[in-house]
């Protein structure tokens, strides 16, 4: 029984690791510094940033450099 208890206790606490904050493609679009930001960070360690954020901050920079910038929509 307490194999059982112990088992349970670390699947929880594994599944309690710390979460990013989900930050959307259309976020990062109207914040260039974290943009900026992000893609240091995945240069120096892209496994620990995470391949996901690192690919949203680049289809962000992207569509900035493109010209879909939120404040060209209210011109």
């Amino acid at each position: 029984m307490n194999k059982v208890m112990l088992l349970a206790v670390a699947a929880t606490l594994a599944a309690c690791g710390r979460s990013q904050p989900s930050e959307t493609l259309e976020f990062l679009v109207a914040h260039p510094e974290r943009i900026k930001e992000i893609q240091r960070q995945c240069k120096e360690e892209r496994a620990k940033v995470g391949e996901e954020l690192c690919r949203r901050a680049a289809e962000a920079a992207n569509r900035r450099f493109f010209g879909d910038r939120p404040e060209q929509k209210s011109k």
